[in-house]
């Protein structure tokens, strides 16, 4: 994650669902640092949405996904101690479907696992993944 922009940043989420569990992924750094979240990243020039979400979901979790439309859009503004923001992230969340592999962590997450309703709620998880998950997917109810 680019540390001080110049301007916001454009990153995606994939949500993906399968047997009744979403996939989330540890941050290992900032911004949402040992935080579980969606699975996603920057959005890279020349990249539609898509294609970044699907790139992304393979570096972080080792996962082939097929990326779908997107659902949810929100921000996350990071300032410093000084109040300088110290992350600006647009980020786009996209519904996507497992399509094959099997979970190894890499890129920016220290654990990758599929997540249980229930087990959700005994994770610490960043606010975004849990307003898009009850709110917008209705994952769990």
């Amino acid at each position: 994650m680019t540390e001080y922009p110049d301007h916001p940043r454009v990153a995606v989420g994939a949500i993906v669902i399968r047997d009744d569990r979403v996939l989330l992924v540890k941050r290992s750094k900032p911004p949402g640092e040992g935080l579980w979240a969606i699975p996603g990243g920057r959005v890279e020039l020349g990249e539609t949405l898509q294609q970044a979400a699907e790139r992304e979901i393979m570096e972080e979790t080792g996962l082939t996904i097929q990326a779908k439309n997107p659902v949810y859009t929100f921000e996350v503004i990071e300032p410093d101690d000084a109040a300088k923001p110290r992350f600006h992230y647009v980020i786009v969340d996209l519904i996507a479907e497992y399509e094959k592999g099997e979970l190894n962590p890499g890129d920016d997450a220290s654990e990758a696992r599929w997540v249980t309703p229930q087990g959700l709620e005994s994770l610490p998880v960043s606010q975004a993944t849990r307003e898009v998950l009850k709110n917008v997917v209705r994952f769990g109810g």
